[in-house]
């Protein structure tokens, strides 16, 4: 069976027929009966099941479960086949079908099962289900409906999402997905995106805007452990008659542990790898002047990065000729913010290890630079004190500038995904 059991067992399990010792098998298309549906040789009923959406049913919201009960028996089988008939997206390329593979809560009783996620949208649905009475007897029964397609202008889209599949990242990494169209939906939406990890936590998202989530566990990732993504968008209704349409899984790696720590006042950042001290190397960071040229304290995650970049003030809303505005090209650039801040090479800067007199950003000489470059990746960790701006949570990657319970608080479902594969906390389904 592709399901899972009650959560107080294990939610996820399979049931070979093979394994059963079948008696007599009836197979119908919209009712189930076995052998004119009387009571078999020793007295017992055979069980009886009823599959919704109805047989025959058309255009039926993604967003609705599939839901098999059976009476006189238990339920030992469902499986869920979905037939894309939109042209245009058939002809987009093979996907893999076990993005597709539908798993689904069977009660205690054994007598109702309900799909776990959502249908595709414009989608050919077969549904057998097969349940057994206490004499062994089976009766399966199969039914068909087709689901609404998703309006052209309304097909949620996932445009961008970090890391990506192959990528090795820091302790400190988020998993940011950032999508081509406002959610309003938010908890069907959360609930439609499964984190698991070699190292069972407890997580959760939050919303940066409304086509942006990021998550985090509770504490780092711990290191050297393969983390997955299931991207359960297909069928989910994001807002009103806006339905995602496709499902995607994205595959990293969390590297070692590097944590970078700077004390802003003394000039200096102190490399550790995996609890070791690695480098020590001299800085200058922002003179302070303003508010833009302080660095800020709080806790930053290493982000994208340059072999070269023009840093230009007009980029963060201060024009050429205007007080304070800069134009100045550097070498081995690691953004920190979204605001403005790298950390890079500063060759031109005679104050590194001195004295704090840059725009904002964290200056290193050009052995440092490159070292800096070549050691760090997406997702290692900043830890920078001592000046009076404060980090805010959502410029960059700040996910770590909120507490737990703060960060729990602030998710749209409210409670912590537990990344062990046991599924998410609510439902992805509509009201019905």
């Amino acid at each position: 069976m592709t399901g899972k059991t009650p959560a107080a067992v294990t939610r996820r399990f399979g049931i070979g027929l093979a394994a059963l010792a079948l008696v007599a098998t009836a197979c119908t298309s919209g009712e189930a009966e076995t052998q004119g549906n009387s009571p078999d040789a020793d007295g017992a009923d055979a069980a009886e099941l009823v599959i919704t959406p109805e047989d025959g049913a058309q255009e039926v919201a993604p967003n609705s479960p599939v839901t098999v009960t059976s009476e006189n028996g238990v339920i030992t089988d469902v499986a869920v086949e979905q037939v894309v008939m939109n042209e245009a997206a058939a002809d987009e390329g093979e996907e893999d079908p076990d993005l597709y593979a539908m798993t689904g809560t069977l009660n205690e009783e054994g007598t109702e099962w309900v799909s776990d996620w959502n249908l595709r949208p414009g989608s050919e649905i077969v549904v057998t289900a097969t349940a057994e009475n206490d004499a062994g007897e089976t009766t399966e029964l199969v039914q068909e409906f087709t689901t609404l397609d998703a309006v052209a202008g309304q097909r949620l889209e996932l445009e961008s999402n970090f890391p990506s599949s192959g990528d090795t990242v820091g302790v400190g990494m988020p998993i940011v997905i950032n999508f081509d169209l406002p959610v309003t939906n938010k908890a069907q939406v959360e609930n439609s995106m499964e984190v698991v990890s070699e190292q069972e936590v407890a997580g959760a998202w939050n919303w940066v805007n409304d086509k942006t989530a990021q998550f985090r566990p509770e504490e780092y990732w711990d290191p050297y452990q393969q983390v997955s993504v299931d991207l359960r968008l297909a069928g989910v209704e994001a807002s009103e008659g806006v339905y995602g349409v496709r499902n995607h899984r994205i595959d990293f790696e969390v590297g070692r542990e590097l944590i970078a720590t700077m004390h802003v006042p003394d000039h200096e950042m102190v490399i550790t790898v995996d609890g070791e001290q690695e480098r020590v190397i001299e800085v200058s960071n922002g003179k302070e002047s303003r508010h833009f040229d302080t660095t800020s304290s709080g806790t930053h995650v290493l982000m994208e990065r340059y072999e070269s970049l023009t840093m230009d003030s007009a980029t963060v809303g201060i024009p050429a000729d205007s007080p304070g505005s800069y134009k100045v090209d550097v070498q081995y650039a690691v953004r920190t913010s979204h605001s403005g801040e790298f950390v890079h090479e500063a060759s031109y800067n005679g104050n590194i290890g001195s004295a704090n007199t840059s725009n904002g950003c964290t200056n290193l000489r050009m052995d440092d630079a490159l070292w800096f470059f070549e050691n760090t990746l997406m997702g290692d960790v900043l830890d920078t004190t001592g000046t009076d701006r404060e980090k805010e949570w959502d410029n960059g990657w700040g996910v770590w500038q909120k507490s737990w319970d703060e960060w729990l608080e602030s998710s749209a479902t409210g409670e912590a995904q537990i990344t062990d594969g046991s599924g998410t906390p609510g439902s992805v389904h509509g009201e019905q």
